[in-house]
């Protein structure tokens, strides 16, 4: 991974943002994103959190969900499947001692207010959904933990994302600041391509002046990856076992593990393949520079005496002589010795 550093301008200062060890600035965080691809099943979550760490992500996140306060009883098919996919606040702790135990960040979207206080015993940050981008009380509750905030933009406009951003800001402790990254997100299941406006992400840099990411609902691993060249510093991607486990919705869009195992791959490539957008000489090149360089010469056989005019002067490869354009530095002086054709013209040949 190369050690590219990219800052983050907030007034006149410039920061970098991290979620848990991660330095965003430095390197593109890929989280799994398991949510409720166990289906209740405990065993299946956990073999999920080492399949996801197997394929190299640096964090795997669930979702933690009190029916009851999500979807109105109205809904009671929506109510009962959730009761049976929602783990309790023991569970998430063995889950998170799992993925400690992997080598992987633990993190858990809360969907309830009441799970905020003891979740932020587990997460070194916390995930707002795009549904709930505007729930101000939500948003409020996981600022006030001080903790960096992953906020996905699903459904909402770059005015509604600011604001979303300000209630945050507003309610972070007076001793921290609000560190918040703005995932682009569209929320449809699967995502068109046509549709997933991965331009999106340029836009939602300029307009917030916070760090950019990408939460991925497309099929395949395409967009997830492209979103990196745009500035994407951190790239969610659904993650299943089996694309056909079930009939739930989320497998089918979901990575599995050789695509995630490739996605991984590509992102750090892509991070490799970006640079730090210096525009100077690369080490590679230099070998190059040297050969295909010119060099100020004579043209042609020259005494030693000779007042140099341009017409004495050629230029030929290789470099590492005076350079084209340096040439003032020899007009109107004389040599102190006799030259060959072709032979470079250097300082120390004049007097």
């Amino acid at each position: 991974m190369p050690n590219t550093c990219f800052t983050i301008t907030v007034g006149n200062r410039r920061r970098s943002v991290h979620i848990g060890s991660v330095d965003l600035s430095r390197e593109v965080m890929v989280i799994a994103e398991i949510g409720n691809n166990h289906e209740g099943d405990f065993g299946r979550a956990k073999e999920l959190i080492h399949e996801a760490a197997a394929a190299g992500v640096q964090g795997v996140k669930f979702q933690t969900i009190i029916p009851e306060r999500l979807v109105s009883a109205s809904q009671s098919a929506r109510v009962a499947q959730l009761r049976r996919y929602a783990f309790d606040r023991e569970q998430f702790s063995l889950l998170a001692d799992e993925a400690r135990r992997a080598g992987v960040m633990f993190l858990s979207t809360p969907f309830a207010v009441e799970v905020v206080q003891w979740l932020d015993e587990l997460v070194p940050a916390f995930k707002i959904a795009s549904g709930d981008n505007n729930y101000q009380s939500l948003l409020e509750a996981v600022a006030a933990t001080g903790k960096p905030i992953i906020l996905s933009g699903g459904m909402a406009s770059l005015e509604d994302i600011n604001k979303s951003c300000a209630i945050i800001e507003n309610a972070a402790p007076a001793r921290s600041r609000a560190e918040i990254v703005v995932l682009h997100c569209v929320s449809a299941y699967p995502t068109p391509p046509e549709q997933a406006n991965l331009l999106a992400i340029t836009s939602l840099a300029r307009a917030t002046g916070k760090t950019v990411g990408y939460s991925d609902h497309t099929l395949g691993i395409e967009a997830a990856v492209l979103s990196v060249a745009l500035g994407a510093r951190l790239i969610e991607k659904h993650f299943t076992l089996s694309k056909t486990q079930s009939d739930f919705r989320d497998h089918a869009l979901s990575a599995d593990p050789a695509e995630l195992t490739e996605l991984v791959r590509r992102v750090k490539l892509a991070q490799a393949l970006l640079g730090s957008g210096n525009k100077i000489m690369q080490d590679a090149e230099k070998a190059t520079a040297a050969a295909a360089r010119r060099s100020i010469v004579a043209r042609s056989a020259l005494p030693a005496g000779h007042i140099l005019t341009f017409s004495d002067l050629d230029w030929l490869r290789p470099g590492g002589g005076l350079p084209p354009g340096e040439e003032n530095r020899l007009l109107g002086r004389r040599l102190s010795r006799s030259i060959t054709p072709g032979e470079m013209i250097t300082q120390d040949m004049v007097v």
